[in-house]
């Protein structure tokens, strides 16, 4: 138990440290403007791509991210059903690979970090697919 904290612990301080990094960087709301356009091709709103990008990475920073949004746009608005639906359906991938890969020193992740942002891109895309459908 405590070893396996010991060797979890410097993962999971990376984590959090290069979230944190991205969003006091503003590199987050550049790169939401610069994809604006093609999200809005497949109907993806750019207010969610904060939360489908610190999702895949902690899930405390994507429920901070939904509070932030259910402060901004209320708790009935579209947007944060979308939020909420998102942060349901996904996974942190990104730290499921990094702890638990890095408890037992497995290494070669090989097919695991494409496979499971590819799952939780689909699971942005349908959430908020099927919150339109619902609500919208």
């Amino acid at each position: 138990g405590f070893q396996v904290a010991v060797r979890i612990i410097p993962y999971l301080v990376a984590i959090l440290f290069a979230i944190a990094m991205f969003r006091a960087s503003g590199a987050m709301e550049a790169l939401t403007r610069a994809l604006d356009p093609v999200l809005g091709l497949i109907g993806f709103p750019a207010e969610l791509l904060p939360m489908a990008i610190i999702r895949s990475l902690s899930g405390s920073g994507s429920a901070a991210l939904v509070v932030d949004m259910i402060n901004q746009y209320g708790e009935d608005s579209i947007l944060v059903k979308m939020a909420a639906v998102m942060y349901g359906s996904s996974e942190t991938t990104f730290y499921v690979i990094a702890v638990y890969f890095g408890a037992v020193n497995i290494r070669k992740t090989r097919h695991a970090v494409p496979a499971g942002l590819l799952a939780d891109g689909a699971a942005m895309i349908i959430a908020v697919w099927t919150v339109r459908l619902l609500f919208g």
